[in-house]
């Protein structure tokens, strides 16, 4: 039999792969459009919904995420939500010391960049800031899921769909206590109408330089709350740590307002005629129809504050709710020994007749009792925040 030439079985092998890739061009038009087809059928379902049908709407106002530790320190974000998009990001907390601080003020500014351009967590990390960016992604990520759950919350509520920033909730409302590389700051908020009235710092550094500073500093930071109703202010030069302290806990009692505005707007949905005839102290506060208390009631009872460190000892009080007022308060634990004996004898009784008279925790330091006045307060405000005031 005659062999094959093998130019001849080269051309034939040549013409047959040809021939394959003409066959497979001819075909794939046709698979592509099926694929085509396939995505398209799947996308407008999506497409075609209506615009409340997308991504989770998030709440209006400012947010604030948990801290994420890292190795080198905690990094927390707080997010601004307008029109239901995020028009700024910031990191309110962030490694700092040595080689930290430069690769922050670099890596920072980008983070919160990407996270208003990506409305969301989905942002890459900094080069050579990892554990930074990591952090960040994780506070900014918690944020987002606080400001999606309040504007779950609030489309169930909202009856016309205004939606501005969300109503801090009518009451006095003490946030977390911030600690600073001097000592630690706490304020508390007193909302009236829906708008902060008042803002104190109930702890702040104290002792040496701090004195002087905090006398200056303070002041000027309660008016600024109170003037830009929020924690967007600006610090107070000479003061760094202790306005990074303020604004922190400033934040962490204006989101304890907006949840409790949050639950009173749920509450007051229902507005069944079996809440208004309840006793207890929160129906009593809905039964006012638009009025609006400047403080919460309180439950009846009788209720005592966490103990207080002074320098001199600890003080703790108790207080006694009927008819939803303090009808009495009383100091179980106030400094003894020595000179405090004196002290406590004589301001301890003025502190509990201020209380009942004031009917909560604005009331005046004694001359003479700085420490003991600080302390009795920061355990009143722990009774009242017990006792739902």
């Amino acid at each position: 039999m005659r062999k094959s030439h093998p130019v001849r079985r080269a051309v034939l092998a040549t013409a047959a792969t040809v021939s394959g890739i003409v066959l497979l061009l001819t075909l794939k038009p046709g698979s592509d459009q099926g694929s085509a087809d396939a995505a398209g059928s799947a996308v407008p379902p999506a497409a075609a919904q209506s615009p409340q049908g997308g991504a989770q709407a998030i709440a209006n106002g400012t947010v604030t995420g948990d801290a994420a530790d890292t190795q080198y320190g905690a990094v927390q974000v707080r997010l601004t939500v307008s029109g239901g998009k995020i028009t700024k990001a910031e990191a309110v907390q962030s490694p700092k010391g040595g080689q930290s601080d430069q690769i922050n003020a670099n890596a920072v500014p980008k983070l919160n960049q990407a996270a208003v351009t990506a409305q969301g967590a989905e942002i890459d990390a900094v080069s050579g800031a990892t554990y930074t960016s990591t952090g960040y992604k994780k506070s900014l990520q918690s944020a987002l899921d606080k400001a999606k759950a309040a504007g779950a919350a609030g489309s169930g509520n909202d009856q016309g769909g205004a939606g501005g920033a969300q109503a801090l909730g009518d009451g006095t409302v003490t946030g977390d206590a911030a600690d600073t590389q001097y000592g630690a700051v706490q304020v508390r908020l007193t909302v009236s109408g829906g708008k902060i009235t008042k803002a104190e710092a109930v702890q702040s550094p104290e002792g040496g330089q701090s004195d002087q500073i905090n006398a200056n500093a303070v002041p000027k930071l309660n008016q600024a709350a109170v003037t830009a109703q929020g924690a967007e202010i600006d610090a107070v030069s000479g003061a760094t740590y202790t306005s990074t302290g303020y604004k922190k806990s400033l934040q962490s009692a204006l989101d304890k307002a907006k949840a409790a505005g949050a639950a009173g707007a749920a509450e007051s949905g229902g507005g069944s005629a079996a809440d208004a005839s309840t006793g207890d102290g929160s129906a009593g506060s809905g039964q006012g129809g638009g009025g609006g208390n400047a403080r919460a009631a309180l439950e009846d009872g009788t209720v005592t504050g966490d103990a207080v460190q002074t320098e001199y000892g600890a003080v703790q009080v108790r207080i006694t709710v009927e008819g939803g007022k303090i009808t009495k308060a009383e100091a179980v634990q106030a400094p003894k020994g020595g000179q405090s004996d004196r002290v406590t004898n004589q301001s301890v009784p003025r502190l509990n007749q201020a209380v009942v008279k004031t009917g909560g925790a604005d009331v005046d330091a004694v001359s003479g009792a700085t420490y003991t006045s600080a302390g009795y307060k920061k355990s009143l405000q722990s009774a009242l925040d017990q006792a739902g005031g």
